[in-house]
């Protein structure tokens, strides 16, 4: 089977309760941000916490998920890569959350939530049932039974979503926003025990044998992986969890910095839509890049994977960014609208930093992932310092730039090292050349859009001195209502979506075979 399909098919599978968990997740958005429901500041509270649940579930696993895909391609003896990487899972978890539960008051103090130590609980839950269950799901993944991963990660998606619905409209009070999110954090607990119900036989016919010498060899490859990850989570999500002290310490008021946060959140929820693609995508290329590590064509395959992975994440940028007026209506209170401008500049920094991932298999391959943890904290610390200097002045949209400079340089880092150290000889013409022209497309759209927008607003204020009931001001109004601007706007835009896609297709399309005479 051609391995571009095959790639193509498992991302499909993998991916696709994931992106239709992802986009019930959307619908939660309105939800969450109805007017009715929970304020800018309420929200920030909830995007905090859950800030706090994703620099965690990357330590807490110890990297062993990819160790795991890694060892199962070198080891004869299959069984004893899993039971040692699951069973090292397990012991940390366990330790970390006994550790949580002690300190829960203590931390809940230092988060700014006193009287709140079940949000701490609830979030160890979380994390440690996501870490304990990431191996049992990888193999699901190593052995293709992408059926039952879709199936159990399908469902737990459904019952989080169906308990959310029922907290927002059935129990909420407006008056009790912390209880929501209590409520909220459980529900995701409830859902993630789904996964181990799914794979109970790994956790009912696990052999308590421990390979000291194996699992060491494991964590001496994935530790490096970890630093990367957090690293790498720093530059997604610190931002989130920074803003709130760096503004009440720059003298505004509590209330105010958690509405930066949830406004912030809210807005960032419109830009992962390329995370979602991301996402779907890294559950079937991290085992088939491994699996091809033997191919002697390998190199070229993954260059031209790169070409459409290129052009796919492009697509999506101009998908969102060019459909703009369409997306921030899943955002239903207007209260975060004031945010909306950062959305392009996090849509293109997520671009970067698919590439970025795409590349990493390089380090990956060679075994030489203290690139990566280089990289992720080199990273990390730039992001650090412009949300230390620039939050406290221009508040979240320093926290979008960072993370697009970040990325980018990221993307660059990387490059540079696996040409040096894993070539893979990739295209950097049609790189350039579709990334380029997404930009193009959306500078010349936004500039389109800011004349458009000052003719019409010179129309409007032309029609002053016109008597309102007359039959030529009824003709001007038809001609340059906003509503007419927007149509014409939407029909634009898409119509150099269209030209991307065709641009690609013209590119990458297969030569025609001569037929011999």
């Amino acid at each position: 089977m051609n391995p571009l399909k095959s790639l193509l098919g498992q991302t499909a599978i993998y991916g696709l309760p994931t992106i239709i968990g992802r986009l019930l997740n959307y619908l939660l958005v309105p939800i969450y941000t109805g007017e009715k429901a929970l304020k800018p500041k309420d929200y920030g509270v909830l995007s905090e916490l859950y800030a706090w649940v994703t620099f965690l579930i990357i330590l807490i696993p110890l990297g062993m998920e990819t160790a795991f895909f890694r060892f199962i391609n070198e080891k004869e003896d299959k069984d004893a890569v899993f039971r040692n990487s699951f069973l090292t899972v397990i012991g940390f978890s366990g330790l970390f959350f006994l550790l949580i539960f002690i300190s829960s008051g203590t931390i809940a103090d230092w988060l700014g939530y006193p009287n709140h130590s079940e949000f701490v609980v609830l979030i160890g839950g979380i994390v440690c049932i996501d870490a304990i269950t990431a191996l049992p799901m990888a193999r699901l993944r190593a052995e293709k039974k992408a059926k039952q991963f879709s199936t159990i990660h399908f469902v737990a998606i459904l019952i989080n979503i169906g308990l959310n619905l029922i907290i927002i409209f059935g129990i909420f009070n407006p008056n009790e926003p912390m209880e929501a999110i209590m409520l909220i954090l459980l529900a995701n607990v409830i859902a993630s025990s789904v996964k181990i119900a799914g794979t109970y036989q790994d956790f009912m016919n696990i052999q308590w044998r421990y390979d000291k010498v194996l699992a060491s060899q494991m964590l001496k490859y994935s530790f490096p992986l970890v630093i990367a990850g957090f690293a790498g989570m720093i530059n997604e999500t610190l931002d989130r969890v920074m803003m709130k002290p760096l503004l009440i310490s720059s003298g505004e008021t509590r209330d105010y910095a958690l509405t930066q946060v949830g406004v912030y959140a809210a807005c960032y929820k419109l830009a992962v839509i390329i995370m979602i693609f991301l996402q779907a995508y890294r559950y079937a290329a991290e085992p088939f890049f491994f699996s091809q590590s033997k191919n002697k064509d390998r190199n070229k395959l993954y260059a031209k994977i790169m070409n459409y992975f290129v052009a796919a994440v492009c697509l999506v940028f101009l998908g969102v960014t060019l459909n703009i007026d369409i997306f921030k209506h899943f955002i239903r209170n207007e209260e975060y609208w004031v945010g909306l401008g950062v959305v392009p500049i996090l849509l293109l920094a997520n671009v970067f930093y698919g590439i970025y991932l795409n590349q990493s298999i390089w380090y990956k391959l060679s075994g030489q992932t203290r690139f990566g943890a280089y990289i992720a904290i080199g990273g990390a610390a730039i992001t650090v310092l412009i949300n230390l200097i620039f939050i406290p002045i221009y508040g979240y949209w320093a926290s979008a730039w960072a993370t697009l400079l970040v990325y980018a340089l990221q993307m660059v880092a990387s490059y540079v090292l696996g040409q040096k150290y894993y070539p893979i000889k990739y295209n950097l013409r049609k790189f350039s050349l579709y990334l380029g022209l997404a930009i193009s497309i959306f500078l010349l759209t936004a500039a389109l859009d800011v004349g458009g927008a000052a003719v019409n607003e010179m129309t409007q204020m032309a029609q002053v001195d016109i008597d309102r009931d007359s039959a030529i001001l009824s003709e001007i109004e038809t001609k340059s209502s906003w509503s007419s601007f927007s149509w014409l706007r939407f029909f634009v835009h898409n119509t150099f979506i269209l030209f991307f896609v065709f641009v690609v297709w013209f590119i990458e399309k297969p030569p025609k075979q001569q037929v011999a005479t």
